[in-house]
């Protein structure tokens, strides 16, 4: 005999699994801005953390091992790379810069959602590891919003613009490679449909089945 649906209150699942985002953008988009809004906004029931990255280069003045980097020597990190470690990684002016992907998945399989703040190059190594991640890419309203916010407090030299407008044009080639693309005119606009990607993705039917998994049979059990 099957129970009374009305005597049964379903449970969420203990097993819901958090989302893994990949954020790109071209220098001066705003994209730091808007993972910090939503970082800040993080709860316990709707958990997101910053993916924390290994690197080789030397601790700067009060960063701290596990907050900013992982730290670990060269050895290390090549034997990482040897074991297949990283979902991504580079090496940028002599110093190396991996993403985990040991350390990705502990926080997923605890329900966080986590951010990968990666260029696109990056992506491209994460996605072909893991063809479930979200990928966001961020661009600026037109170039010349780009330009001033790049220009900064005026204290760069032409030459010095000219080459970030030339990398940040380079990364903006490849906005088309990713699923979601927010333009940042307005930051509280900007905000309000980052937060949308991350609830849509919540409340994928793959996710809800996964955290309702007590509740959906319950509703299609007959008395």
């Amino acid at each position: 005999m099957s129970k009374s649906t009305s005597a049964y209150i379903p449970q969420e699942s203990a097993q819901q699994l958090g989302n893994l985002f990949i954020v790109a953008a071209p220098s001066g988009a705003g994209k730091s801005t808007l993972i910090k809004e939503v970082l800040n906004k993080s709860t316990h029931e709707q958990a997101i953390q910053l993916s924390v990255s290994h690197t080789t280069r030397a601790p700067r003045n009060g960063e701290q091992n596990a907050v900013e980097y992982h730290f670990v020597d060269d050895a290390i990190f090549k034997g990482m790379i040897e074991n297949d470690a990283f979902y991504e990684y580079a090496e940028v002016f002599g110093n190396y810069y991996g993403t985990s992907k040991a350390a990705i998945s502990d926080k997923l399989r605890q329900g966080i959602d986590v951010f990968l703040d990666i260029d696109w190059q990056g992506a491209r190594q994460v996605k072909l590891q893991n063809p479930t991640v979200i990928s966001i890419f961020i661009l600026p309203p037109s170039i010349q919003t780009l330009q001033t916010r790049l220009s900064g407090r005026g204290q760069d030299s032409d030459q010095v613009i000219a080459k970030r407008m030339a990398a940040a044009q380079s990364e903006m080639s490849h906005f088309n490679e990713f699923d979601f693309v927010i333009v940042n005119d307005n930051l509280t606009i900007a905000h309000r449909e980052f937060e949308a990607i991350i609830t849509a993705q919540r409340l994928s039917l793959k996710n809800q089945q996964i955290r309702y998994d007590l509740l959906f049979p319950s509703l299609l059990a007959k008395e």
